[in-house]
């Protein structure tokens, strides 16, 4: 079933054409990524999808009661108060629900005022029996407000909101404060909890990754994954995209195409569609080039002129195969980069603290010569803090943090838009670095990295932010380096220039310390991750894929320890059984209920341990659920959301690992039936 219409689309920035009359339809359950260059009009589709903006022609249409959740790249002002009330203000309907059910509560706790204002025309008797009718009819109605408030409070109540906030980074201490006094990413956070919440039936996201760290990002990957409603995703993470999507909607210099399943099979088949349209480009040309020549030939001769005109006039009418110019993406290599010592970096016993807040304690490591380390971590464990200190950004309260011998570091800062002169123009900023350098070389430079012509003498100030981020990166091009502090640098880049970034990384020479949530980044380059964790760092080999595994493993062994520990504990108890058993009994006769418990053990014992352990798990878990419960029955947890968001949590995650468990159980406990009576 199609839940969105969109014909005729026509946008305009002046003299550019950003759509012209795009067509297409999104289904009650598509999975679709949006794709194109920056500049191309992602953002402008987005929005004028979401009725944030309107279409110079052209219309949008979404089937009837149909809702649409937007997260653009830019926050506005939050709401006041706390996070979250305003999150669950977001959940349209609430407040006028709310309003209504007061409104009618206090009419009829008031019947004379009611009354009055209602029935002063009528003679007292009528108006007793109108009153009466007025309030069964008000009571009738409030009854079915507050069902409605219920179904609100089951479905976008303060327990999903709460489970989605933590879901998203967000502290169970957080909960509670101004959300007009979180920053930049912990705004598009708590807008985008506030969309979740809304569960729309379709989101349309625009580059909803770029503030996330690994682990919320997991959360959320696996948080759309489950969703089944309609997806129209903007992002430069080639794998998320890949996970998230089952189609692709992409902006192409012919306009807005089409195409079935992921980012890698759009590739493939835009490829092929090019290959084709060269082919017959070719051949519409080698035919016309005949047709000429024969024209040339024969137009002066009577006997031919007829004929040759005849094959002009339909050469003339046939349409022509118009070659599509291939897109422009950025293309660029490091410079070779000088050799440095073999110890690039060393931190000694370093501390930093903001206030009370203590980032790192006696914090110890190295970087060696050509090691490429990703920093993993949840937002605020610091790592971008490390980066700072690093490139002496930021001073560290106590140790020491050296640079090796012939060390030249390059820093992408995160937010690299605030360390660009604004005044300064595209060329004036990057040629600055390398005054003694002729301005047509780091015109070359410029445009590799797509500022060609005119487009070098833009001020900085007026910029969108893929370009900044662009002007950014060709400054760490003209002034060779061997150290790399790269600080999410996919950021505002699209699908292209991240791809191009991570193949002339990859040719690079020097040393990468970089921290990036771009899992395809990160793949792409790391061949040692740093987890930031209580201060310190856990530095482990390979990329975020092998980091991940180990984290699956180690959880794994333990549940495996702790299993083992408990088989050891029964087994100890029905050894000591046994023993007691056969102190009294013959040896013949001992023997043989040996042998029959071992064979009976063999068959079911494995059984018998799966449903001994998972009786044990069930029963810690009803009691974790019943203490909950009974916390969450006084009013007064709910007044605390630092109280109340911890056992929400503990509740809704104790719910949904009973229900697995008892399915699991039951299968087992048939399975043990049918076996003994096989016995």
């Amino acid at each position: 079933m199609s839940l969105l219409h969109a014909r005729g689309l026509s946008v305009r920035f002046g003299k550019k054409v950003i759509l012209d009359e795009a067509s297409f339809t999104l289904g009650a359950h598509d999975r679709v990524g949006l794709i194109g260059p920056n500049g191309s009009g992602k953002s402008t589709l987005l929005r004028v999808l979401a009725g944030a903006r309107e279409a110079d022609a052209g219309e949008v249409q979404m089937v009837r009661r149909a809702r649409a959740g937007y997260l653009p790249q830019e926050m506005g002002e939050m709401p006041d108060g706390p996070l979250i009330d305003g999150v669950l203000a977001s959940v349209p309907g609430r407040r006028a629900l709310e309003q209504r059910i007061e409104a009618i509560e206090r009419q009829l706790a008031n019947p004379n005022e009611l009354q009055q204002a209602t029935f002063k025309d009528t003679t007292r008797a009528d108006a007793e029996s109108d009153l009466h009718a007025l309030q069964v009819e008000l009571a009738g109605e409030l009854a079915t407000l507050h069902e409605e408030l219920a179904h609100h409070e089951e479905h976008y109540g303060r327990h999903r909101a709460e489970e989605i906030l933590l879901g998203l980074g967000f502290k169970p201490a957080q909960l509670g404060e101004p959300a007009k006094s979180l920053s930049g990413g912990w705004r598009m956070r708590a807008t985008l909890s506030g969309l979740l919440l809304q569960d729309p039936e379709l989101l349309l996201l625009d580059e909803p990754t770029n503030h996330l760290d690994v682990p919320t990002l997991e959360w959320f990957d696996a948080f759309l994954k489950r969703s089944r409603k309609a997806l129209l995703l903007v992002s430069h993470d080639r794998e998320f995209l890949d996970r998230q999507i089952d189609r692709v909607l992409s902006l192409e210099v012919d306009g807005l195409r089409s195409y079935k399943g992921d980012y890698e099979s759009y590739l493939v088949q835009r490829a092929d569609e090019l290959e084709q349209l060269e082919a017959r480009a070719d051949r519409q040309q080698k035919k016309h080039d005949e047709v000429m020549a024969f024209v040339n030939r024969f137009r002066a001769k009577a006997t031919k002129a007829k004929a040759a005109q005849s094959k002009l006039r339909a050469l003339e009418k046939e349409e022509k195969i118009e070659r599509i110019e291939e897109r422009k993406t950025v293309q660029f290599r490091f410079p070779p980069a000088p050799r440095s010592g073999r110890e690039v970096i060393k931190l000694e016993k370093v501390s930093k603290r903001f206030g009370d807040n203590v980032v790192y304690r006696e914090l110890s490591g190295q970087v060696l010569r050509g090691e490429r380390i990703a920093i993993v971590g949840l937002n605020g464990t610091g790592k971008t803090t490390l980066l700072k200190l690093i490139a002496s950004e930021l001073a560290q309260d106590a140790g020491e943090i050296e640079l090796g011998h012939n060390v030249e570091l390059g820093y992408f800062a995160q937010h690299h838009a605030e360390a660009l002169a604004r005044e300064k123009t595209v060329l004036e900023e990057v040629h600055a670095l390398v005054p003694t350098e002729p301005q047509s070389w780091v015109r070359s430079i410029l445009g590799s990295f797509l500022f060609s012509g005119d487009d070098v003498d833009k001020k900085i100030a007026v910029l969108s932010g893929g370009e900044r981020a662009r002007v950014a990166l060709a400054k760490l091009l003209v002034v060779p380096t061997n150290l790399l502090l790269l600080d999410e640098p996919t950021n505002h880049l699209d699908l292209d220039s991240a791809e191009a970034l991570i193949e002339a990384l990859t040719g690079y020479e020097g040393t990468l310390l970089f921290v990036s949530h771009n899992r395809s980044f990160v793949n792409g380059l790391a061949t040692q991750v740093w987890e930031v964790k209580d201060g310190k760092i856990d530095p482990q080999p390979g990329n975020l894929d092998d980091w991940e595994r180990r984290r699956a493993e180690e959880k794994a062994r333990l549940a495996e320890l702790a299993a083992t520990a408990r088989a050891a504990a029964e087994a100890g108890r029905e050894s000591k059984g046994d023993a007691r058993e056969a102190a009294g009994q013959g040896k013949d006769a001992r023997r043989e209920r040996a042998v029959e418990r071992e064979r009976k053990s063999k068959l079911l014992g494995p059984l018998k341990k799966e449903v001994t352990q998972l009786e044990e798990k069930i029963a810690a878990l009803e009691i974790e659920k019943k203490d909950a419960e009974t916390q969450l029955a006084d009013p007064a947890t709910f007044a605390d959301s630092a109280r109340s968001t911890p056992l929400v949590a503990r509740y809704r995650a104790a719910e949904r690992e009973l229900e697995t468990l008892f399915e699991r159980w039951t299968e087992k406990q048939d399975e043990l039936s049918r076996a003994e009576a096989a016995l």
